[in-house]
């Protein structure tokens, strides 16, 4: 059993999916001999891995759950229930793990489970249909299983403010049932047969409760998939542009056939671009030196010393930054791909002035890789615009183009080129 353990973790660390719609990683190819899922369609089941409190990890030291509706508790064919708001913990070594898997379902249909043992953006989460709980190496895995129609109402207000226009909700909502049909050709997780987990890695799922207008944009697109080609595309999106997009080039990938519609394309209307009053449209970074060099030398491991130049030696699809060179007075490094670039740039220790005037501390990424930078004595200067990896569809944009009177079909279409949507 630990040899078995040990291999299915192996696994996981080679094959996991690391990438989603706001990441840099490629669908799982991996699928268990015998398992594999069908066509995902509007009817179909998504199964879920749940992360701990800060998505910080996959396994739980243990489980408490509680449902207004009341629990049924099931095992080896036995089951047990809880009534009201009363909470049931379940621990790694409970002796029911020894028979299989522990099934948690609300008793009345269309009832929530509250996971009390976590904290989610909105406190304590709670999820439709079941959770399925499994012992690993001393912890718990937990298994979100419901439709995938219910899934993405948990999704598009944990992607998307629920106070954005309905038309940008509703594209918001084609992107992300999209990707979700995408990964469930496959598990992401073979060894919990799980398609997906609730982080950042895949898309956020459940930290931000239902909303009214989130449903109502999941529901009016039902089934609704962007097409390329006729195969389903994977569609990556991000917060806000710079005016323009990118294309997959930016993380190393050589453009063809098969992500054709993932081109840059000016984000702009009649009126000139469509997000320019925002804040993120624009925003500018003044990084001493000394600051900069150290903050280089720590996220590429090369030992530059003090920093004599950084110039941006490669440009991509829409001016993204593809490579840098940074020029030190003991070595020098140079730095491909828009993840990396903004990884080498990004950390604490500076601020950055937005658009509209406000000044934030920088975080572990630059805002995005669509910049320009220069030395002015003892500092550098960084100018550049938008916020995220700038592939595919800009979430503000869209909204923006929702407020032009756009509707999410349009909206689609500018960002993702030459597809159909039904």
């Amino acid at each position: 059993m630990i040899w078995l353990l040990f291999i299915a973790g192996l696994v996981h660390m080679l094959y996991g999916t690391e990438g989603g719609p706001g990441g840099t990683g490629t669908d799982s190819p991996l699928e268990l001999p015998g398992t594999e899922p069908a066509q995902p369609t509007s009817d179909s089941t998504i199964r879920v891995l749940i992360m701990t409190t800060g998505y910080e990890g996959e396994l739980h030291g243990e489980v408490r759950v509680s449902s207004d509706a009341g629990l049924k508790v099931s095992c080896g064919g036995e089951s047990v229930q809880w009534s009201g708001r009363q909470s049931c913990r379940i621990l790694p070594d409970d002796a029911r793990f020894q028979k299989g898997s522990i099934r948690v379902e609300p008793l009345e249909e269309g009832g929530a489970i509250r996971l009390e043992s976590i904290t989610r953006g909105c406190g304590t989460p709670s999820y439709a249909g079941a959770l399925e709980l499994r012992a690993v190496s001393g912890a718990i895995a937990v298994i979100n299983e419901l439709p995938v129609e219910t899934y993405l109402c948990g999704v598009v207000p944990s992607e998307m403010p629920a106070s954005y226009e309905l038309e940008a909700l509703k594209a918001q909502a084609v992107c992300a049932r999209s990707y979700a049909f995408r990964q469930m050709t496959s598990f992401g997780y073979p060894e919990y047969e799980a398609h997906v987990n609730d982080s950042t890695d895949y898309q956020v799922y459940g930290n931000s409760r239902m909303q009214e207008s989130s449903t109502r944009a999941v529901e009016e697109t039902r089934g609704q998939v962007v097409r390329y080609k006729g195969g389903i595309a994977t569609t990556y999106y991000y917060s806000t542009s710079c005016g323009r997009t990118t294309s997959l080039a930016a993380w190393g990938t050589q453009e063809d056939e098969e992500n054709g519609y993932l081109r840059s394309v000016e984000v702009k209307g009649e009126d000139g671009d469509y997000e320019k009053s925002l804040p993120w449209y624009r925003w500018t970074a003044r990084v001493p030196a000394e600051t900069l060099s150290a903050l280089v030398s720590a996220n590429t491991g090369a030992a530059v010393g003090t920093l004599q130049s950084v110039e941006v030696t490669a440009r991509g699809p829409g001016d993204v930054a593809l490579q840098i060179t940074a020029s030190g007075d003991a070595g020098s490094v140079t730095v491909d791909t828009e993840n990396k670039i903004r990884t080498a740039l990004g950390g604490s220790g500076y601020t950055i002035e937005k658009n509209d005037g406000t000044a934030v501390q920088s975080t572990a990424l630059l805002p995005s890789a669509f910049f320009s930078i220069e030395k002015r004595g003892d500092a550098f200067v960084i100018r550049g615009g938008g916020f995220g990896h700038g592939i595919g569809m800009s979430q503000n944009g869209a909204n923006e183009m929702a407020k032009a009177g756009k509707d999410y079909q349009e909206i689609l279409k500018l960002f993702y080129q030459d597809v159909e949507i039904g």
